[in-house]
């Protein structure tokens, strides 16, 4: 008896669960999020309160969304998810963790029932190891799993999944993250995936247009939108050679700003959103998601996502662009140059706090391995 009082009954129940092998050990409690309609739309109770999302997506400097006056950001599985949901509550943040569940684009398929059971009793084990640290928002099932797919049995799996995560953590809502807004995928979800708490959608050039588009399908209920930023590469003008013409940062900054205020904010079903990217990626260009340059750098578009956030400006502001001309012609204009011959490049640029600015000029070749959807591309 003496030796059993030594150990206080938490403390034995925990070391349960860590001998079970499947749980993360935080010895803390989940908080409440539950979706909740108002009057006007839908809105987030954590805790007991309302939260509307500020997010970013990617795991990198999330430092630097607490100070830029963010509240959440989202992974893509749960690789790491320990050390980030940690990171997430010491910093007054949320998760929303990611679920990696197989895309038929990369060979899954969704006719073969044992490997749809193998996953969901894989993620069963991710969800029951995470599902009470008091970080965690909600949890996402997949990401785009609409993307080149055709087998509508996909929507059954999510369904299942979204029903497991009900079982084992009645505390947080389940989504899933839809690459666009289309008729056929919200007619599946509204028949096969009821269980979801509300949809996700990633859209880039028609963010504006989303609430419409939404309710065009039928959808009346809350969403969350887990991807946002630049104009897509697939969105924007070409040339003859096939490359995709990039948006100058203030051009980005200027689309971030008026798309975020016109859709995100103004509509009264969407939870918020998840900027996308920060942090730095290859992408067709190193530079056209990414709000961080390589170098950790930051343009225009990070001041516009501080203003919406905290209501002001950063002290000290990013460069803008006027104009980038090479012999009087812009980026779209399809420009040749021939090899040995000289060329005039004018920058017209300026500096909201009157910095002195520098230039650096970089060529470099069209990216050739292209990845879909976000695939790794070097």
């Amino acid at each position: 008896m003496k030796l059993f009082m030594k150990y206080p009954l938490t403390a034995i129940l925990l070391l349960i669960q860590v001998a079970a092998g499947n749980v993360y050990a935080t010895g803390k409690t989940a908080l409440k999020v539950e979706i909740k309609k108002t009057t006007s739309g839908y809105t987030i109770i954590r805790n007991g309160k309302p939260y509307f999302i500020k997010g970013a997506g990617g795991t990198e400097k999330t430092e630097e969304i607490k100070l830029a006056g963010g509240n959440s950001f989202r992974t893509w599985s749960t690789g790491n998810g320990a050390a980030h949901l940690d990171r997430a509550e010491k910093l007054g943040l949320t998760v929303t963790m990611g679920l990696n569940v197989a895309r038929e684009r990369h060979g899954f398929n969704y006719d073969d029932q044992t490997a749809v059971k193998n996953q969901l009793e894989q993620l069963r084990k991710e969800v029951k190891k995470y599902k009470d640290h008091p970080a965690l928002l909600a949890w996402g099932i997949g990401n785009e799993l609409n993307l080149d797919y055709k087998n509508p049995k996909v929507w059954d799996a999510v369904n299942e999944i979204a029903k497991m995560i009900h079982e084992e953590d009645p505390n947080h809502p389940a989504t899933t993250m839809l690459a666009g807004v289309n008729q056929k995928e919200i007619d599946h979800i509204k028949l096969k995936a009821t269980a979801l708490d509300f949809i996700s959608v990633q859209v880039y050039g028609d963010l504006i247009q989303v609430p419409e588009k939404l309710r065009a399908t039928g959808w009346d209920g809350p969403y969350l939108v887990t991807e946002w930023g630049a104009t897509g590469h697939w969105e924007c003008p070409k040339t003859p050679w096939g490359a995709p013409v990039e948006e100058t940062s203030t051009e980005k900054a200027d689309v971030y700003r008026t798309r975020y205020e016109a859709s995100i904010l103004k509509d009264k079903n969407c939870l918020g959103s998840y900027v996308f990217l920060w942090g730095q990626k290859q992408e067709r260009t190193p530079t056209w998601y990414g709000l961080f340059t390589e170098n950790g750098e930051t343009t225009a578009v990070m001041d516009v996502m501080i203003y919406e956030w905290s209501g002001k400006y950063p002290q000290n502001r990013a460069p803008s662009i006027a104009s980038l001309t090479i012999d009087g012609k812009n980026a779209g204009k399809s420009i040749y140059l021939n090899p040995e011959e000289k060329y005039l490049v004018k920058l017209s640029a300026s500096d909201p706090d009157n910095d002195k600015l520098t230039v650096r000029w970089e060529l470099m070749p069209e990216a050739t391995d292209l990845g879909q959807g976000g695939d790794k591309e070097s």
